[in-house]
């Protein structure tokens, strides 16, 4: 009769290498996306993206969408807000402020809440994301239709922008989300005036939307904070700084034979010097000496007490707020105010996560005549923003280039071909994959030497095909294999080494501190690769061809480096 540790352990294996033979044998034609490891069969289909359409001049659309496919930060987002508003409930977003502003519409506001446009994205990105052996090609239509719902309007395609298409999805995108946060402020609002004993459903979900609130909420990725802020080179006053949103960046790009990205980013951020400016405080003090003067001449007594308390409140002013004018107070006509020189600063306070980078070619003559500027703009694969104390690094992404005249052309798009999670899954084998490959193999115990006190201790090895099942259906090792692994101390040693050096970041549990322990994983390389796509045909390229699109370039996408990916290049 067999032995019942090596029947379990056959029916383990035999049940392993069945549910690989139906993957294999029924598997789905889309691969995960970013799945650089897949073996067998497949290894010899050339795999790709998936392509656009272009029925009706649509390629300033497909180019975006591309490119927007190829951003991790994105797409997490989309998983992440979705997600969110299923476990909200449809009822929060369908919920209006008991007080509307001028000007608000309550059906606008519901559309807001409702993130129709986020929903259509994140179906659109996922379908882009998938990896088909052969060539397949959807179309953006759903996509379309849901802007064209969220705006009640045509969608033209006579300009063709990918830039102006690229801001009307992204400032939808941010107006949902920011309707949707209020939303949930107000029914956790609600939820908190409610008497003892209210509904229970409303509290339970209060409590769901505080805990998401402070789980480290990070917005909109695209939304970052631009301040500006002016200096008179007269006085030394400096006004209180002016705080906008963008969701992209438009630089100008100078007129000559070549340039730099950096040289676009100083005109934007340089420090501006403005002539035959009108200074707050200048204003306040020119008027103070009015009354001063004015003051010294007169001999009305009810005039002087006036004049008094109009020099009281002036000297107030330009001490405490000059932007502020001291209310009661007549002051002269602003173009009796001197001018002055001044300074204006321009910076980024608050860096998002994804930047979006707009390269203005259009160059205006007199004649208001727009032609096309043809400069080569040099940028490279790491973009580097901030000061030394407040550094940001990014790295390029996706890519836009436009190949034609101002009034005409065609756009294409680069996007890189390494992709990380979210992953998507099309079909429920797909999922079986990652999950077996990702979650399902635990590793098999070993079972070290005994030490003078009779414990054992025990490490991990690297996970062999069957270690799900085994651990599911054996309690405790072979004891057969226990005798051969106790049998010397060098052994273990042995075998602990080279566990260690097959799978380094493995566990995070601590291992048999052996001189196998200091030794540093080998960095993985990184893939230069990318997609090149026109619609429905796609290539590959290299990031060489990407960075020599020099006159094509026209948008630009940098995603945050993630601290696992600095100082890689």
């Amino acid at each position: 009769m067999p032995d019942k540790n090596l029947t379990v352990v056959g029916y383990a294996a035999g049940a392993s290498l069945a549910a690989i033979t139906l993957f294999y044998v029924f598997g789905p034609t889309f691969f995960i996306d970013g799945d650089e490891s897949a073996g067998g069969f497949f290894d010899s289909k050339k795999r790709t993206i998936t392509g656009l359409s272009n029925p009706a001049n649509d390629c300033f659309i497909n180019s975006v969408l591309q490119a927007l496919a190829g951003l991790g930060d994105l797409r997490l987002y989309l998983i992440k807000e979705i997600h969110r508003r299923q476990l909200d409930g449809a009822e929060v977003f369908e919920s209006l402020p008991l007080v509307l502003r001028k000007g608000d519409r309550p059906e606008r506001i519901q559309d807001l809440q409702r993130g129709l446009v986020t929903k259509a994205l994140k179906d659109m990105l996922n379908a882009l994301n998938e990896r088909p052996i052969y060539k397949k090609t959807i179309t953006a239509k759903p996509l379309i239709e849901s802007l064209e719902r969220a705006y009640a309007t045509r969608l033209s395609r006579n300009q063709q922008d990918a830039q102006e298409f690229l801001q009307i999805v992204l400032e939808r995108l941010d107006d949902e989300y920011k309707a949707g946060e209020k939303a949930r402020s107000r029914m956790a609002e609600m939820a908190e005036k409610q008497p003892d004993g209210a509904v229970e459903k409303v509290d339970s979900r209060s409590e769901s939307l505080s805990r998401a609130m402070v789980a480290g909420e990070e917005g909109f990725p695209f939304e970052g904070k631009l301040e500006s802020q002016i200096q008179c080179m007269y006085c030394g006053f400096k006004t209180k700084p002016s705080v906008s949103t963008f969701v992209s960046l438009t630089l100008n790009v100078p007129q000559g034979n070549s340039t730099t990205l950096d040289r676009c980013f100083d005109i934007l951020l340089k420090t501006e010097e403005i002539e035959d400016y009108r200074c707050d405080r200048c204003r306040l003090k020119h008027a103070l000496e009015r009354k001063q003067s004015m003051l010294a001449r007169t001999k009305d007594e009810e005039q002087q007490r006036q004049l008094q308390q109009d020099i009281t409140k002036l000297e107030r002013a330009v001490r405490d707020d000059p932007e502020v004018e001291p209310e009661g107070v007549e002051l002269p006509d602003s173009s009796q105010a001197p001018k002055r020189n001044i300074k204006k600063y321009m910076r980024i306070t608050t860096f998002p996560k994804i930047i979006a980078i707009h390269l203005s070619r259009s160059v205006y003559d007199a004649r208001s005549y727009s032609t096309k500027n043809m400069a080569k703009v040099n940028y490279t694969e790491r973009l580097r923003l901030g000061g030394i104390l407040n550094e940001h690094w990014y790295r390029l992404l996706g890519v836009v280039c436009h190949k034609g005249s101002h009034n005409s052309g065609h756009y294409e798009s680069f996007r890189r071909n390494h992709m990380y999670p979210p992953f998507s899954t099309p079909d429920a084998w797909g999922a079986y994959a990652a999950n077996s490959k990702a979650n399902n193999i635990a590793p098999s115990p070993v079972v070290g030497a005994r030490t003078s006190d009779d414990s054992l201790t025990t490490s991990e090895s690297t996970p062999s095909l069957s270690s799900t099942a085994l651990s599911n259906t054996m309690s405790r090792p072979n004891t057969a294999t226990t005798k051969r692994e106790s049998g010397s101390s060098s052994f273990e040693k042995k075998s602990s080494s080279l566990s260690l050096k097959r799978s380094p970041t493995q566990s995070s549990r601590p291992q048999i501190q052996t001189h196998a322990s200091t030794t540093k994983p080998r960095k993985r390389k990184k893939p230069d690769r990318w997609w090149r796509v026109s619609d429905d045909k796609i290539k590959e390229a290299k990031t060489s061809d990407v960075l020599g699109m020099q006159r094509e370039v026209y948008l630009l996408f940098y995603e945050l480096e993630r601290s696992e990916t600095v100082g890689e290049d």
